[in-house]
């Protein structure tokens, strides 16, 4: 079975190197392709991945440019790939020795896996408080609706890919949850694999991380009201809205707000429901 390894790509100059490495180093017993889906780069990204194609079989780059967003960048690098099951990384994480072949071998079994996201390596223990992920596993996420995996360590057979019709290029957020959804709603099941392991990095800048905190809210309506017709409980009512808003402002006013952890959290939990507020209208999505 030939695999094809995708990875999105805009100005990732500053870590694509170390994506590239990890992969240099995988072993895997059957045919394997790199398409680095470039999404519009202005910075040094592309001459980077021109020095691996000398140490990496059948590297390929491949131009996306013409729709900004990930998920567009991954269905432009599934439609020039050659393989029978695809796997999607991204550019700014480092996948681990024996990555390729765990991610290949369950695909011989399975249509659709999801590794493991490991946290530690590239992030700050202070970073990890951040975000609240200092004991998380990685693991597949058990949502209340149906279980999901982000787009960072993926694997999927190709024809199960095309069926669905692949991301949807309108969410530039939460397309991996999704994909994920939309893949199950045929009745395939996600499968984990917890010995492909991949790197995660997070955002490391408040303001990175405010934003896409704000983002993902506004997203989040456009998916919940995409997916409420197909049987999705409510996941967002007008009551958390409001709950919300309590609590922020009784940590501001009770000076809870104290260090830069705690305003980071502060920021992103005001930046993530101030942006979902902002997709329900925007969407025309009632949360009741």
């Amino acid at each position: 079975m030939r695999v094809s390894v995708i990875i999105p790509s805009f100005n990732a100059a500053d870590t694509i190197a170390i994506q590239l490495e990890a992969l240099a180093n995988q072993q895997w017993s059957q045919p394997w392709e790199v398409i680095i889906s470039d999404n519009g780069s202005t910075d040094n990204s592309m001459p980077i991945v021109e020095q691996y194609k000398t140490r990496i079989p059948n590297l390929l780059t491949i131009d996306s440019s013409d729709r900004k967003g990930p998920g567009h960048a991954r269905n432009m690098g599934a439609k020039a790939a050659k393989g029978d099951a695809l796997l999607f990384i991204d550019a700014d994480d480092e996948v681990a020795p024996g990555w390729l072949a765990a991610m290949g071998e369950a695909l011989t079994k399975y249509d659709f896996v999801a590794g493991r996201h490991e946290l530690k390596k590239l992030n700050e223990p202070e970073i990890l408080r951040w975000y609240e992920l200092e004991n998380n596993t990685g693991a597949v996420v058990e949502s209340q609706y149906l279980p999901f995996a982000g787009a960072g360590n993926l694997g999927v057979k190709r024809s199960l890919h095309n069926a669905i019709g692949g991301f949807d290029g309108a969410l530039l957020l939460a397309e991996d949850v999704d994909y994920c959804w939309r893949i199950q709603q045929t009745g395939t099941k996600l499968r984990y694999v917890p010995e492909a392991i991949a790197h995660i990095r997070l955002r490391t800048s408040l303001i990175d991380a405010y934003k896409k905190a704000w983002k993902m809210g506004t997203c989040e309506a456009l998916l919940y009201k995409k997916h409420r017709p197909l049987g999705m409980p409510q996941m967002m009512t007008w009551k958390t809205f409001i709950k919300t808003a309590v609590i922020l402002t009784f940590q501001m006013v009770c000076l809870q707000i104290r260090d830069q952890e705690s305003l980071a959290r502060w920021l992103m939990s005001f930046a993530w429901r101030a942006g979902q507020l902002q997709g329900c209208i925007k969407y025309r999505y009632l949360p009741i």
